[in-house]
C-alpha cells in the first residue's frame, strides 16, 4: 500500500473523543495515513507494539529543525520563531549525542533522592489544599481549579525555585504553547514572554543561588555545563512538562473514577493500599499525553504494514497505543488491580519522561487524601461533558466540576 492509497479525516471532533478515532481506525490496522484539521498529512501509529518500537526507533528525529521542514513542504505552518528556536533547545528536542549529553547533566541534578525527599511537603501541601476544599463541601468546586492545578504547581515552583506567585502567568502560556485555542503569532507571544521571564529568574538565581533544581543547574561548574541556551529551554521544559502532565493525571484520573461507581467503590476501600496500582491505571486508561510530540522520518522505513518514505512527519498515540486491546484486555474499562507493567503514558525509549517519578509521587498522595477525605465525591452534574482543550499532545479538562461531602 502506498501513501496515496488511503487517508483518515481528523476533524475538529477528535479533541473532544480521540479514542472513538482511534477504535475506529484499528480495525484498519496499527498505523494510518491521516488529514490534520489545519489541511495536511501524516502518519499516526494507534497499536502497542508498534508505538514502542517506534518510540526507540532512532530514525524517527525529534529535531525541530527537521521537523519545520517536513511540515512546510507538506503546506503547512510550524510554529517557528526566535521564541521557539529558544525553547527547544531541550533534551525532548534533541537527538543522540546532545540528547544523551542533555539528560546526563539534568539528571544529575534532577535526582531520585531529590524527588523522595520532596514527600513530606507534598503530603503537606495536599493536606493543605484538601482542608480549604473541605470548608466549601456545600457547594460545587472546580477541581481543577482547586486541587488538581495547584498541588503540582506548587511543587514544581519549590522544586525549581520559581515563585508561586507567578504561576497565574506561566499557566496561561503553557496552555497556549502546549496544546490551547489561538494562532501561530498568540504562541509566539507567548514564547517570548516564558522566554524573558525564565531568562530573569535564571539571571536571579545566578546571582543568588539557593537549594532549588534551577539554582543547581545555574551554578554547575565541575566538567561540562548547559550553555545559556540550553539551560533557559531546559528551565522551561521542567516548569511546562513538571505541572501539565500531573494536572491531568489528577483531573482525568478523578473523572474517569467519577464515571465507573464500581472501580471508584473499589478503590475507596483502600485508598492508601491501591493509590500506587491506580496511578497506573489511571495513567494507562486516561493518560494527560495523547499524542506524543511529534517526529520526522531521517530514512523510509516499515511499521506495521505501511512504508512510510524519509521527511514524512509521524505521531505516536500513546493515549491508543494503551488501550490496544491486543496488549491489554478489555481496555476502555478501568480496572485498579490490572497488570498495567509497560504502559506508554510517560513514553518509552531515550525520551522516557525524566519526571515520572515526581508525577507517579504525587499522583499517589493526591488520590489517597481525596478519597480518603472526601469518600462519597461525585460530579456536581450527573450529566457533566467535559469541554476537552484543543490539542493533539495534552488530552485534558478546562475544568471539572464536584460536590464533595465531609464525613
Amino acid at each position: 500500500m502506498t501513501a496515496a492509497d488511503a487517508i483518515e479525516v481528523v476533524g475538529e471532533d477528535f479533541f473532544t473523543d480521540p479514542h472513538t478515532y482511534h477504535e475506529r481506525w484499528r480495525a484498519g490496522g496499527p498505523v494510518h495515513r491521516v488529514l490534520l484539521p489545519e489541511g495536511w498529512a501524516g502518519w499516526v501509529i494507534i497499536g502497542y507494539s508498534e508505538a514502542r518500537a517506534a518510540l526507540s526507533d532512532p530514525r524517527l528525529s525529534r529535531s525541530p529543525a527537521l521537523i519545520k521542514d517536513a511540515v512546510e513542504a507538506k503546506g503547512g505552518t510550524a510554529y517557528v520563531g526566535d521564541a521557539n528556536n529558544i525553547l527547544t533547545a531541550h533534551m525532548l528536542a534533541s537527538d543522540p549525542p546532545d540528547h544523551t549529553r542533555l539528560r546526563h547533566l539534568v539528571s544529575k541534578e534532577f535526582t531520585s533522592r531529590r524527588i523522595a525527599a520532596l514527600r513530606p511537603r507534598i503530603e503537606q501541601i495536599t493536606a493543605g489544599l484538601v482542608d480549604a476544599m473541605a470548608s466549601r463541601a456545600d457547594e460545587p468546586i472546580d477541581l481543577i481549579e482547586e486541587f488538581a492545578f495547584p498541588l503540582p504547581v506548587s511543587v514544581i515552583c519549590e522544586l525549581l525555585g520559581v515563585p508561586y506567585a507567578d504561576r497565574d502567568r506561566f499557566r496561561a502560556w503553557s496552555h497556549t504553547l502546549v496544546g490551547g485555542p489561538g494562532t501561530i503569532e498568540d504562541r509566539q507571544a507567548a514564547g517570548f514572554a516564558m522566554a524573558t521571564f525564565l531568562q530573569e529568574l535564571i539571571a536571579a538565581k545566578r546571582a543568588n543561588p539557593g537549594s532549588d533544581l534551577l539554582s543547581a543547574l545555574a551554578v554547575q561548574s565541575d566538567g561540562d555545563r548547559l550553555t545559556e541556551l540550553e539551560l533557559l529551554s531546559m528551565a522551561f521544559l521542567l516548569l511546562v512538562a513538571g505541572h501539565e502532565t500531573t494536572v491531568n493525571l489528577i483531573a482525568n484520573g478523578t473523572y474517569a473514577l467519577l464515571r465507573d461507581r464500581d472501580r471508584y467503590a473499589e478503590l475507596l476501600s483502600a485508598p492508601a493500599a491501591h493509590a500506587s496500582a491506580a496511578v497506573e491505571e489511571l495513567l494507562r486508561h486516561s493518560g494527560p499525553v495523547n499524542w506524543a510530540l511529534t517526529r520526522v522520518t531521517t530514512a523510509p522505513l516499515t511499521i506495521g504494514d505501511k512504508e512510510i518514505p524519509a521527511g514524512e512527519i509521524v505521531f505516536i498515540a500513546l493515549s491508543a497505543a494503551n488501550r490496544d486491546p491486543d496488549r491489554f484486555a478489555s481496555p476502555a474499562i478501568v480496572e485498579i488491580d490490572r497488570d498495567t507493567g509497560g504502559h506508554l503514558a510517560f513514553g518509552h525509549g531515550i525520551h522516557y519522561c525524566l519526571g515520572a517519578p515526581l508525577a507517579r509521587l504525587e499522583g499517589q498522595i493526591a488520590f489517597t487524601a481525596l478519597l480518603e477525605r472526601f469518600p462519597d465525591i461525585t460530579l456536581a452534574e450527573p450529566a457533566f461533558e467535559p469541554q476537552w482543550r484543543p490539542g493533539f499532545l495534552i488530552h485534558g479538562m478546562e475544568n471539572l466540576p464536584v460536590r464533595l461531602t465531609k464525613r
